[in-house]
């Protein structure tokens, strides 16, 4: 054999396999030098000066009209992608879960949580309280007859005293914040508590306080520039409101551990203590105090404001359009008559299902979602997004996209059923989020919603308070993480 006439055309094989891996990393370059566009950011600052901080999702709704689905802005010396519309957030929540499951540190959080808990934690931790609780919840039961009775007995006592009122006007966010809170407590802490109860007036009321808080430009700056702490109150005042609420939470668990009967556990936390023994010892346990007041922290806010605000939201649009009321009277009337509602009746009625879920989608009580991060490089739509980008899958985008939704700035039922009238789900329908970090309670917050407005229009007619027209009605929303709607009176007249 002439090794010598191979030659040449070993060196020819070398020398295209080296151009090939050449235009491979070339590409390979070029995918990662093409970052999502955005505006120009400005030293320090980044993008902070055309942000409206009282409203961030708006601006974003906005910039993603000229800068598209996949887009970039600069907070501070933070870079943030933003993803918008229903396409791409499906994308990159469901189709790549894993790469956007993280959660990025938020100075404000960071301080207050440690990263603990379910809802801000991060890697394994986050893995294993969030199997516990999901665990943990349907024991107790989330999801089944047990807790349908504590909603049912729940709705008694905020229907009685809706019912004192007389007819009056009545401001009834701090009575609903209270009902709905009574259910993840009777989880929480194996008991409910009493409307007029202090301290049970109290943690609700820092539950709404540092909801307001965390949506206030101040917080937001203070998660942009931690170092302006010093210098913006609200941030101080949100870290004492936590530390108060923590304060509590380690209290009673004190008084839960000193009568705890592993063979009889009545409550969340008792369920979390009993594992904390069985754990006693190991190394890396993620059992520990500082989780459990983290988690019953996370589940009595999670379990609480949203829930509660949406109520609000929809009794608000019952008097704004009093037909639609009306005909989830109507349905009421014909499907249930004078018994309690149970959730078994919601498939027989289409049309109140459907009201119930437009006014999630209208209300959009969380426009910008739960921020994410990345926790591996990942390619979307062909951008390249490094691991640990901050990102934030705009829900208002999805609950407002006009490829799914026929009226997507309006309150319209007909979203929800077809031309038949029965209910139809909609892909877009994800106010409860999507992905790895979809909201832990959601099967909860259904049932709730459903029970607890179909009891209420059951019983009562909501009317604008005498004087306003339901025309006059302001369906304007407020500066707040979770967005409730701006403080109204309602009337709540007994049906015949």
């Amino acid at each position: 054999m002439d090794w010598a006439s191979l030659v040449p055309e070993a060196l020819l094989f070398i020398l295209v396999l080296l151009l090939i891996l050449k235009a491979q990393h070339f590409w390979r370059s070029q995918m990662r030098e093409k970052s999502p566009p955005g505006p120009q950011p400005l030293p320090i600052i980044g993008n902070l000066h055309i942000m409206d901080l009282k409203k961030p999702g708006q601006t974003l709704l906005q910039l993603s009209e000229t800068y598209g689905p996949v887009f970039t802005v600069q907070m501070g010396l933070r870079k943030v992608v933003v993803l918008a519309g229903y396409d791409t957030v499906k994308e990159a929540l469901v189709n790549h879960a894993d790469a956007f499951a993280g959660r990025p540190k938020l100075p404000i959080i960071e301080k207050t949580g440690k990263g603990k808990g379910v809802v801000f934690s991060h890697g394994e931790n986050w893995k294993v309280m969030r199997r516990f609780t999901l665990t943990t919840l349907r024991d107790f039961g989330m999801g089944k007859k047990v807790i349908e009775d504590h909603i049912v007995e729940e709705y008694g006592y905020l229907a009685d005293i809706i019912e004192s009122q007389k007819g009056k006007p009545l401001e009834i966010s701090q009575l609903m914040n209270a009902a709905v809170a009574n259910v993840i407590v009777s989880i929480l802490l194996g008991k409910r508590f009493d409307y007029e109860d202090p301290t049970f007036k109290r943690l609700v009321s820092l539950v709404n306080e540092n909801m307001t808080l965390l949506g206030s430009p101040s917080v937001s700056l203070y998660n942009v520039f931690p170092i302006l702490g010093f210098f913006l109150k609200n941030s101080k005042s949100f870290i004492e409101n936590v530390k108060e609420f923590n304060d509590f939470i380690r209290v009673t668990f004190t008084k839960y551990l000193k009568v705890l009967d592993r063979n009889d556990q009545r409550s969340f936390i008792d369920a979390f203590l009993v594992r904390q023994q069985e754990e006693n010892g190991k190394a890396n346990t993620f059992f520990n105090n500082e989780n459990l007041t983290e988690i019953v922290r996370n589940l009595f806010i999670a379990g609480t404001d949203t829930t509660a605000t949406t109520l609000c939201w929809g009794l608000l649009l019952m008097m704004k359009y009093p037909e639609i009321q009306k005909k989830v009277q109507e349905e009421i009337d014909q499907v249930i008559g004078s018994n309690p509602p149970r959730t078994e009746h919601r498939t027989k009625m289409p049309y109140t299902d459907a009201v119930v879920h437009e006014i999630q989608r209208f209300a959009d009580i969380l426009p910008l979602n739960l921020p994410h991060e990345t926790t591996k490089d990942v390619s979307l739509k062909g951008y390249f997004i490094p691991k640990g980008t901050y990102v934030i899958p705009l829900l208002n985008s999805v609950l407002h996209d006009k490829t799914q939704w026929e009226k997507p700035g309006s309150f319209h039922p007909e979203h929800f059923l077809n031309s038949e009238g029965k209910f139809v789900k909609k892909d877009a329908f994800i106010p409860f989020s999507t992905g790895r970090r979809i909201c832990a309670g959601e099967t909860l917050a259904k049932m709730e919603l459903f029970l607890f407005f179909t009891s209420l229009l059951q019983r009562f007619t909501f009317q604008p308070p005498p004087g306003v027209s339901p025309s006059d009605l302001d369906l304007s929303a407020t500066t707040r993480f979770v967005v409730a709607p701006v403080t109204h009176e309602l009337c709540a007249v007994l049906r015949s």
